[in-house]
């Protein structure tokens, strides 16, 4: 497994704070994938464990043998930025609930330097190879090792529903570890390439995936807000369900600045990071958002941020999609 980091294609915008909105199919999807072809092969990766996660069955099973139901209940959040109990939630602000979470939207587990299991949010969207997944750049980005790093959709009560992906690549942008956390808040997202399942399927063939969207726009009346709460009250951790509206917040904080989609759903505390923002599109959902960006995804756990989906994430998962081919 690899961590690629990413600077953005010549051509593209660098960070731009609106624009028109575009999902990632059809012609626009086309017209970048010639931008990258002109960019050039990617580079060599930085590892994150010391080498390269072996691909095919032999790994997959490995990996689902290894995340046990005690093991994956024992995982603690990537990140713990937001408290971990919830504060009384004001009577204006949306209320979450657990559910038993949707296919498309799982989590990742991994054994970090310590030998502590890990936990943190992430999407499958739509590509051409059907493998990727969307998070959060700042679970990610540590260089300790990720040992078992590895993606399991719609965990919930202790169960692996649509069993276990290793993981292949993490792509992430190079500005977020040059500047940080705070810094870098504009660029906290990450697409991850997944190797198959044991039997050989891809993630997407198993749980299908949604459209990730670029310059989303800022205001919505209604989106549905996913998260997996990090807590040990929660002997059979299911992830949290809210719809809410979103709208542009922009930083004061000079060592964060930029613009961000914030909602207000209640209760989403530590560990919930990399969870999506989903807009209704047609008969499903496409991604406009995942918790992330401003202070890591928020200060309280009843408002919730993400870093605004750009050219610069149509990047990295343009990259994914061409590392296939490099392998």
């Amino acid at each position: 497994m690899r961590h690629r980091r990413r600077r953005p294609l010549d051509g593209l915008p660098t960070a731009p704070t609106a624009g028109p909105p575009h999902t990632l199919r059809g012609p626009v999807a086309v017209l970048l994938g010639l931008l990258l072809i002109a960019a050039g092969p990617v580079p060599a990766a930085y590892a994150a464990d010391g080498g390269r996660a072996p691909h095919g069955r032999t790994a997959a099973l490995a990996d689902a043998l290894y995340w046990t139901a005690d093991r994956m209940a024992a995982a603690l959040p990537a990140d713990s930025g937001k408290p971990a109990v919830p504060e009384a939630a004001a009577a204006a602000v949306p209320p979450s609930r657990p559910f038993n979470g949707l296919p498309q939207v799982g989590t990742f587990f991994w054994t970090d330097g310590r030998n502590t299991g890990r936990f943190c949010g992430g999407t499958v969207v739509r590509s051409p190879h059907r493998n990727l997944v969307v998070s959060a750049a700042h679970c990610l980005r540590s260089p300790d090792p990720k040992k078992h790093l590895s993606f399991v959709p719609q965990y919930h009560d202790r169960k692996k529903p649509h069993g276990v992906f290793p993981v292949d690549d993490i792509y992430i942008d190079q500005r977020y570890y040059d500047l940080g956390t705070g810094g870098g808040a504009r660029w906290d997202y990450a697409v991850v390439r997944l190797a198959p399942r044991q039997d050989g399927r891809e993630a997407q063939s198993v749980v299908g995936g949604f459209d990730l969207v670029a310059y989303p726009g800022y205001a919505h009346r209604k989106v549905r807000l996913i998260g997996y709460p990090g807590s040990s009250d929660a002997k059979y951790p299911k992830p949290l369900d809210c719809t809410s509206s979103t709208h542009r917040f922009r930083s004061k904080d000079p060592n964060a600045p930029g613009d961000f989609l914030e909602i207000a759903c209640a209760g989403y505390i530590g560990g919930t990071s990399g969870g999506p923002f989903l807009r209704r599109a047609g008969g499903g959902y496409e991604l406009i958002g995942v918790i992330g960006g401003y202070h890591t995804g928020g200060d309280t756990p009843d408002i919730s941020y993400s870093s605004y989906f750009t050219d610069d994430l149509v990047s990295l998962y343009l990259h994914a999609i061409e590392g296939d081919d490099n392998d």
